[in-house]
């Protein structure tokens, strides 16, 4: 009986092409998003479009970061799954951070309580999740836990400050996720995505200039598409990829080696 892939922000970019690559490989999908009404038309598009598959699917429109939120999903999960499956795969695609620059001189600058909430947002709560899914007892024996990162790892863009330390953090917690819950069966790993053109993208200042930087960058002459990075998704949740932990890959054509 197949397991299920869970996607902590599957409604677009890259979260959203994930879903849509292991729903095409047998994975039942539920897909844990914040999205407003407005723009719930198109999502339920795609919705239906994963659902279409034949896979299980399930969608929940809640904050994934608040703690009662979560319990909730846990426990729809529950019945959901039965006793016979489990989550095999989860996929952390949360972009949820303040973008404001450290000096400014008419306007807000970024505060130590932006730093506070980026990282809460695009770091921790991978944590949060891993170990509520672990202590509920709904990892499969061999589960693949994955993140997305970026270069601002360990680039300094401008206006990127609170969401270039989210990254760092997210890579420190899946290495550490890594090491200690290898002995349950669980492997942890992050894609480093090249530049990539998603509503997360074109909120970052300048976002256009770093669009033409990464072209010239890049060896094949072209952006990462969400479908590039959610292949190799796929690549990481297959059996042949048991022995790659801790690892942070890049999935960009190159584009970082220039």
């Amino acid at each position: 009986m197949r397991n299920w892939a869970i996607i902590l922000g599957g409604s677009s970019g890259l979260g959203l092409a994930t879903a849509k690559e292991l729903a095409r490989l047998g994975w039942n999908i539920a897909i844990v998003h914040r999205d407003r009404k407005s723009v719930m038309r198109e999502v339920e598009d795609h919705f239906a479009e994963i659902a279409a598959t034949g896979v299980g699917f399930q969608s929940f429109n809640v904050d994934a970061l608040r703690t009662e939120k979560r319990q909730a999903i846990l426990d729809e999960l529950v019945t959901l799954l039965g006793t016979e499956r489990k989550v095999g795969v989860l996929v952390h695609s949360i972009a949820k951070g303040n973008l404001k620059p450290m000096v400014a001189e008419n306007g807000p600058r970024l505060q130590q309580d932006d730093f506070q909430l980026t990282i809460e947002a695009m770091a921790i709560s991978l944590y949060e999740w891993v170990q509520a899914l672990f202590e509920a007892q709904l990892f499969a024996n061999d589960t693949r836990i994955i993140s997305f990162t970026s270069e601002g790892n360990r680039k300094a863009w401008q206006n990127y400050a609170a969401v270039s330390a989210a990254k760092a953090a997210l890579e420190a917690i899946t290495r550490n996720i890594a090491l200690e819950f290898a002995p349950y069966g669980i492997r942890a790993n992050c894609i480093q995505a090249g530049t990539t053109d998603t509503p997360s993208l074109r909120m970052i200042p300048g976002s256009e200039q770093l669009k033409a930087h990464s072209l010239q960058r890049n060896p094949f002459g072209r952006l990462t598409e969400p479908e590039d990075v959610a292949r190799v998704v796929g690549l990481l949740v297959q059996p042949a990829a048991a022995w790659i932990n801790g690892a942070v890959i890049p999935v960009d054509g190159g584009e970082h080696i220039r």
